[in-house]
């Protein structure tokens, strides 16, 4: 077998892998979202407001979400390790995990920190924190300046991390976690339409506004967000060869209609069951080019059959 042919199978059965976790039932989401030192008062009014906004937004989602959020004098690394802890506690390992950094970090060129009341917390230690968690799938989103830095720390299989630098020398303020907020506000992040918004699309929305931003200043860009949900390698800008398949799958939250389910005991199954199925098709797109194009189809066409029945039974 040729070597890019034995590369493209690993991605796809990596792929698989990854979305078969997602088709387990999860029984809930936590979220932690932690606003660290502003060190200015503008900057302190920025991050705070930017939590509470996402404070609202995640326990709006539905009444299996768990919400913790943490600013101004509560955004201390006690404070910070104790609702983790929490999390690692509570948190079953088919739940999935979010967390959320906003403020300012810094990078000594071996080290990444997060800036908090008091001492501040290493990518190592948060590392540590997150790997206690049982959550089988768990997203790492950190906002801050020199987040970049802090990516080889996070990087671990069934944990997707976002940086909105490149690197821990990136190191001026950052307005990516300004329009990450705004994306899980707009349901023009929905790009597919599916009435929920991935952890993958909120990405690339936060990404094209934040290039926008800098255009519009006729700025040069000082940030430059990035992300790995692989576990390993160097992180990328875009998704493919294999790296995407897990945030695309991450779910954050849901709108619409997929949000009025999600709260109905009666047809919170059948929103489930929708998932799932949008998943497996995803799964047999992918695999598509390894498969027999006669039950390639033959497999498309009874998912989406059944993908049809189940959307009518949420329309009802």
């Amino acid at each position: 077998m040729k070597r890019a042919d034995f590369r493209t199978r690993m991605q796809i059965c990596f792929f698989a892998a990854v979305c078969a976790l997602s088709l387990q039932a999860r029984a809930a989401v936590y979220y932690v979202t932690v606003a660290g030192l502003g060190g200015e008062p503008d900057y302190e009014q920025r991050f705070t407001a930017a939590a509470k906004d996402l404070d609202k937004v995640f326990k709006g989602v539905d009444g299996t979400a768990h919400v913790f959020t943490l600013s101004g004098a509560h955004a201390t690394a006690a404070q910070f390790k104790d609702t983790l802890g929490t999390v690692a506690r509570e948190a079953k390992v088919e739940d999935d995990f979010v967390l959320i950094l906003i403020g300012h970090g810094s990078f000594d060129g071996v080290e990444y920190k997060f800036n908090l009341v008091g001492p501040d917390v290493t990518g190592s230690e948060i590392a540590e924190m997150c790997d206690r968690i049982p959550s089988r799938r768990q997203l790492v989103v950190n906002t801050t300046s020199a987040s970049g830095g802090a990516i080889q720390a996070l990087e671990r299989p069934g944990r997707a991390v976002i940086a909105a630098t490149k690197s821990g020398t990136e190191k001026n303020a950052t307005v990516f976690a300004r329009y990450w907020v705004e994306a899980l506000q707009d349901p023009a992040a929905d790009s597919d339409k599916s009435e929920s918004i991935s952890a993958m699309e909120a990405f690339n929305y936060a990404t094209t506004k934040t290039t926008a931003f800098y255009d519009s200043q006729k700025r040069l860009a000082t940030e430059h967000a990035v992300f790995d949900d692989v576990g390993r390698g160097e992180p990328v800008r875009v998704s493919g060869s294999g790296q995407g398949a897990m945030m695309s799958s991450f779910t954050l939250l849901r709108l619409g209609a997929s949000q009025q389910a999600a709260n109905d005991p009666t047809k919170r199954a059948l929103l489930a069951q929708k998932e799932e199925l949008e998943q497996k098709i995803d799964i047999l797109k992918y695999q598509k080019a390894a498969m027999d194009p006669v039950e390639y189809k033959k497999q498309l066409t009874a998912a989406l059959l059944e993908l049809a029945k189940v959307q009518e039974g949420l329309d009802k």
